[in-house]
């Protein structure tokens, strides 16, 4: 990203393709719960579940969780987390590790300054290939996160592995990569409004030196930038540290969460849904417009911001930092 100071050199491509998918899997331990929240919110008041008297009800971030653990057990929070980081390894090492190479692809040479248009071309093409290539893990983890809503007969896999199994067996390959488009949507509008919004971020703190000290987490005094966007700031550049970076990611999450709300609800129900509820994505949009309006496409706006921003918080400074330690470890290595 912007203003990256590693020792000596610039971390590698396959440095950063590892170090963004551990960041993820970091980022993921620490705010699954949430993210299950914002799934059983989502799919609540679904056509095909019967809204009777007795089910279960969930009422803002703190009432679903508290409602799961006295009704499903500290456990569910939890549910799906093998997929959930069989994704990140994949998922974030493609769209996160690898927007800085594609970002320099599409960057005329010879040009001082990374444009909007590469940013923005950079996030939707590592979005894309992300989802195209981890859409089955993404498919497994909705599904068990959904399923702690139903009794224990009614649950239709008994873990993982038979997830993938039984789904392939039942719908096809095809049904691994259902709501593929969607997500695709949704991943493309989220890099933009994440990967985008945390790059600009953190370049305008970094130039406006604001939140920069002496000593930065992670940097070892004044080094000179490595990035070629802004060699006005190779003599003495402000450091690039922990604050700058969490206050970057977290703003990165707002705008991502305004943004791709509405498609991560669409996304969400299409993924949970059984085969022939809806014909495709399109349809299962109308059918939440019909019955919730457009209210409904915010359906669990409050855990996504919570989940994505906190989310971004830690994967984004988890991985400035996993890139550093390993740069630092390198040259030992050698």
């Amino acid at each position: 990203m912007v203003g990256l100071k590693p020792p000596d050199v610039p971390p590698t491509a396959a440095m950063k393709f590892v170090s963004a998918g551990m960041a993820g899997c970091i980022a993921d331990l620490c705010t699954f719960p949430l993210d299950t929240a914002k799934v059983r919110l989502q799919i609540q008041g679904e056509v095909r579940i019967p809204r009777t008297i007795s089910s279960v009800e969930y009422r803002g971030v703190l009432g679903t969780l508290s409602t799961m653990v006295r009704t499903e057990g500290a456990r569910s929070l939890y549910s799906g987390l093998a997929a959930g980081l069989q994704r990140q390894m994949s998922f974030a090492s493609i769209r996160i590790g690898l927007y800085d190479s594609v970002k320099q692809l599409y960057t005329p040479k010879g040009a001082e300054n990374t444009g909007m248009a590469a940013r923005l071309l950079a996030g939707c093409t590592t979005g894309a290939v992300a989802v195209a290539c981890a859409q089955p893990t993404d498919v497994v983890k909705v599904r068990f996160q959904a399923s702690g809503a139903l009794s224990d007969s009614a649950r239709r896999y008994s873990g993982t592995v038979d997830a993938y199994r039984t789904i392939a067996r039942e719908e096809g390959i095809r049904g691994l990569w259902r709501g593929t488009l969607p997500n695709i949507a949704r991943n493309a509008i989220i890099n933009c409004g994440e990967l985008v919004t945390y790059d600009l971020l953190k370049d305008a703190l970094l130039r406006a030196q604001l939140m920069t000290g002496e000593h930065g987490a992670g940097g070892r005094g004044q080094v000179p930038s490595l990035t070629p966007q802004h060699p006005t700031r190779c003599s003495s550049p402000p450091l690039d540290n922990v604050p700058c970076h969490f206050v970057a990611a977290f703003g990165a999450g707002f705008c991502a969460t305004v943004v791709a709300s509405p498609v991560d609800v669409v996304k969400t129900r299409y993924m949970n849904s059984s085969p022939g509820q809806y014909r495709n994505a399109l349809s299962c949009l109308l059918a939440l417009l019909m019955q919730d309006g457009p209210a409904g496409l915010y359906k669990g706006f409050v855990p996504s911001f919570l989940r994505l921003g906190s989310w971004n918080g830690v994967m984004f400074v988890s991985y400035e930092q996993l890139q550093r330690a390993v740069a630092l470890a390198r040259p030992a290595l050698a």
